[in-house]
């Protein structure tokens, strides 16, 4: 029980990690490649690597088996979450969107204790309690200077991302009790794939796709598509199996720490003071839920 624990507090810190990188990637793609675009590329890429895992694994399920749980996970987490977190990025920024996003482990809590029963515990409460207060140090009253109004605009969009996300991690928690991970991930995705599809076919009409002759572009979208899709997304999913969501919530709390420092590093955008206390108080938010109660209690 020990084991599983901690492996699955391992599964889901590389999920949140290699997602907090994601936010700098997909910043500097969509100056090139749109939006719901973009998502499609990355579910293609991502689907292709995973359907070729379960054929090697031999958990390929028949596809008529509980199709309305997959593709209700599929259009909530992997269409709907993932379309708003990349309109908000680009309308936003690669630092805001990485903290705002993080406001899905409030609401995985409260879809948990209504979907799940899971109980809402004092040391839960108080995680959640002490990284929000870490997040909202780290966002500070930064409202866009002249582009106020634009960016605004892209942290409601974030702010939905973070709403969708936190009932796709419940459903996946409640589908992992018939279902493996990697079976959810793939199928998930897939369904996310095809309802991205229209709206990809919509966005070219209007916006153009560019930069493709650029190594560093395909680079870029093989990382998105085998990391911090295929593989993040399947870390998520087990790690949502392993521990219970509201405990697993919290660490959603370490993509604001590793997405702005990233968007420090490679995108220049600014850290504050602000930035590191805040992201103490995330991290004590973080190993506050995962240590084992009798080990607190020492």
């Amino acid at each position: 029980m020990k084991n599983r624990h901690w492996a699955g507090c391992l599964a889901l810190s590389g999920a949140a990690a290699i997602w907090g990188g994601l936010y700098v990637v997909s910043k500097v793609l969509l100056d090139y490649i749109p939006p719901f675009t973009l998502v499609w590329l990355r579910y293609l890429i991502a689907f292709s690597v995973l359907w070729l895992l379960l054929l090697r694994t031999g958990l390929r399920q028949p596809f008529s088996r509980d199709w309305k749980t997959f593709m209700t996970i599929g259009v909530v987490g992997y269409f709907l979450s993932i379309g708003c977190q990349f309109i908000g990025t680009k309308l936003s920024s690669a630092h805001m969107g990485s903290v705002l996003t993080a406001a899905s482990p409030a609401f995985i809590v409260i879809f948990a204790r209504s979907m799940l029963g899971e109980r809402i515990t004092t040391r839960k409460l108080l995680s959640i309690i002490l990284a929000t207060l870490g997040v909202l140090i780290i966002v500070g009253w930064d409202q866009g200077g002249s582009r106020g109004g634009e960016v605004m605009t892209g942290n409601l969009f974030l702010v939905g991302a973070a709403v969708t996300w936190a009932l796709l991690s419940v459903l996946a928690r409640k589908a992992a009790a018939t279902y493996p991970p990697l079976v959810i991930t793939t199928y998930a995705i897939f369904w996310g794939w095809l309802f991205t599809t229209p709206a990809m076919l919509i966005e070219l009409q209007y916006l153009p796709v560019s930069g493709l002759e650029r190594p560093e572009v395909w680079l870029a979208l093989f990382y998105i598509g085998v990391i911090s899709t295929a593989g993040a997304f399947f870390l998520w999913n087990k790690g949502m199996q392993l521990v219970e969501a509201g405990v697993g919530s919290v660490f959603f709390f370490l993509q604001p720490l590793v997405g702005s420092l990233l968007g420090w590093l490679v995108l220049g955008e600014q850290l504050r003071l602000s930035f590191f206390v805040g992201g103490s108080l995330v991290l004590g938010g973080v190993l506050l839920v995962s240590l084992p109660g009798r080990l607190l209690k020492r």
